[in-house]
């Protein structure tokens, strides 16, 4: 049985890298494809042939870097790389939570100090190249330092409080995981803004003046008790703007990048604004939410019934049963299933989308929310003709165009 789900890993694997090879294809060549009307006349000859080669840049950087990581995965798997650093982890204790503890914190910090010069490569050649990077050297070092950080005490904390219910309780395991993992989001979809951005973010409350005077106006329209607006300085890191909602009851607010109220005018943030309040009025938070605390339900009982299964942790290599590496073997064989949930997700996200845009336009705010999202597009030099195949695997929004069509109709 070992043997069988070795192969079934391999074959996932390797088709899991052929359709990604070949939906990035099929992007890259409907790059060139004619501009509807609808979206000639957003970009200059010039600023669409930098859109064009910023796309085809990123698509060959993916393709080399998505194939070494893909091989070193394969040799890993072949080559008995797991559970090699599995015994190295037993060699310091015997204790299953510790060994475990110490082995996904050597796959961590190797995997990470490898992927390094990618990283580095995208933020400070690509980026650097087409006029995004803001980030220093230094930023770039505490941001990883940061990231380790949090990836000890958090992660570490939560992996460890899994692995000792699951010794604890056995057929019990799933429903303690999923309500320690059910409440940790609740707490991080509250307190996110609060506790973690500030490690990496400055925010600072939006002045008085005429922005925050329109948007707590809109507010008020809305029926949107709005107490917390907020700036981040998101040219700190990148010239690319954004805006989103956070927060669940009184901890919700609203986070304007500073690129943002750069780049647009006053209406257009307004109507973007407008956009996110639409996702709290419509449920949208809150439902995504309780999706997400059942879909971790579903994959932690999932996981109960195989991670007890020596065979998963022999078909990695090892010699008898090891909790972590019947858990590598799990996430290994069970993406193919979330692969297909995130799709799910993706469609439910993308009429969440078209939703927010009406709710914009029913105040009418639809035309800023149009000249909004073809700034914003430009700025970002955004691909305008994704494949339709690569949107439905995997935007979480809709295209520039789908969203001008139907904020039209």
């Amino acid at each position: 049985m070992a043997q069988t789900f070795f192969i079934i890993i391999l074959v996932i694997l390797i088709l899991e890298y052929l359709i990604t090879r070949i939906l990035d294809y099929l992007n890259s060549s409907w790059r060139s494809k004619k501009l509807p009307a609808e979206l000639q006349g957003i970009y200059d000859e010039e600023k669409y042939k930098k859109s064009q080669e910023y796309g085809k840049v990123n698509s060959r950087f993916g393709l080399i870097s998505g194939t070494f990581h893909f091989i070193l995965v394969l040799l890993m798997l072949v080559l008995g790389g797991f559970a090699y650093f599995d015994e190295i982890a037993r060699g310091f204790t015997n204790h299953p939570v510790w060994a475990a503890l110490i082995f996904f914190g050597i796959l961590f910090f190797l995997s990470d100090i490898i992927s390094l010069p990618f990283s580095w490569y995208s933020t400070f050649v690509i980026e650097e190249k087409f006029g995004f990077n803001k980030t220093t050297l230094k930023t770039f070092i505490f941001d990883k330092l940061k990231g380790w950080m949090l990836a000890i005490i958090i992660g570490g904390l939560l992996l460890g409080a899994i692995i000792w219910l699951y010794f604890q309780t056995n057929d019990m395991f799933w429903i303690y995981a999923w309500i320690t993992i059910s409440v940790f989001s609740i707490f991080m979809t509250m307190f996110y803004s609060n506790l973690i951005v500030p490690l990496f973010n400055k925010q600072t409350p939006l002045e008085e003046g005429e922005l925050r005077d329109a948007i707590e106006e809109f507010s008020k329209k809305a029926g949107f008790k709005l107490d917390n607006i907020y700036v981040i300085d998101g040219s700190k890191r990148s010239s690319k703007a954004n805006a989103y909602f956070t927060g669940l009851g009184k901890k919700k607010r609203i986070v304007l990048y500073d690129t943002l109220i750069k780049d647009l005018n006053v209406n257009e943030i307004v109507a973007v604004l407008a956009h996110e309040i639409g996702h709290y009025k419509l449920k949208h938070t809150m439902v995504s939410l309780i999706l997400s605390i059942i879909q971790t339900g579903v994959i932690f009982y999932i996981l109960s019934l195989f991670v007890g299964n020596k065979d998963l942790s022999l078909a990695l290599g090892a010699k008898d049963y090891s909790f972590e590496l019947s858990l590598i073997a799990f996430g290994m064989l069970f993406s193919p299933i979330s692969t297909v949930l995130g799709l799910f997700m993706n469609i439910f996200s993308r009429k969440n989308e078209y939703a927010a845009d009406n709710f914009a336009k029913s105040f009418g705010l639809g035309n800023e929310l149009i000249n909004a999202l073809k700034k914003l597009s430009v700025n970002n030099l955004s691909n305008l003709t994704p494949h339709p195949a690569y949107v439905f695997a995997y935007y979480s929004h809709p295209t520039l165009y789908q969203r001008i069509k139907n904020i039209n109709k």
